[in-house]
């Protein structure tokens, strides 16, 4: 379910995208992205980096969009692939990988003390960095090169995104049958 609420508003983004405005989908995701953030306060979680981030990108966007209409849909996904790079990169360089914060909460505290969690949850957040980044490097690609069919960036990002996903569930397990880790001891998918 945790991987459910952390992609949900980027998929609602992204459906809209395809339904309504760029600006529709935007303030949408955004929405879901507080949503989010006031389950996880409900639940008394700590707010997490990548929701924050991801409600001001959206809503930054999208206010951006209402003063200058005539930027592009292409524009706006590249503009939201920027800013998913930059908060998961930020979070690496600020030593807050963005996973961690989703394992610490799915783990027991002595796991998360253990020497491997910090590195493993640096190296599923590098992958995530990467996928974005991928997305990014697509749009980039069909901005200059309109004459691209719509589904090759659409193929980028399926398989970027699916592939973060998948490494995501995989590295944790790889990790504990390598290392020997206890039941438990890794996170699981954020």
């Amino acid at each position: 379910m945790t991987i459910f609420l952390i992609l949900a508003p980027y998929g609602v983004y992204t459906a809209l995208m395809f339904m309504t405005s760029a600006m529709v989908a935007v303030f949408a995701g955004s929405a879901i992205c507080l949503a989010t953030i006031a389950i996880d306060v409900v639940r008394r979680r700590s707010v997490k980096i990548l929701a924050a981030g991801s409600a001001i990108l959206f809503a930054g966007i999208g206010l951006f969009l209402a003063l200058h209409p005539t930027l592009s849909a292409l524009g706006v996904k590249l503009s939201v692939d920027i800013g998913i790079f930059v908060i998961s990169l930020g979070s690496m360089l600020a030593r807050r990988p963005f996973t961690l914060q989703y394992a610490i909460e799915s783990v027991p505290a002595e796991t998360a003390a253990m020497p491997g969690f910090l590195t493993a949850n640096y190296i599923i957040t590098a992958a995530w960095t990467v996928a974005a980044l991928l997305m990014m490097l697509a749009n980039i690609v069909l901005l200059y090169f309109p004459g691209l069919p719509v589904w090759s960036g659409l193929a980028v990002a399926f398989a970027a995104r699916n592939s973060a996903i998948y490494f995501t569930k995989w590295y944790p397990e790889y990790r504990q049958i390598k290392y020997g880790a206890p039941e438990g001891a890794l996170p699981e998918a954020p």
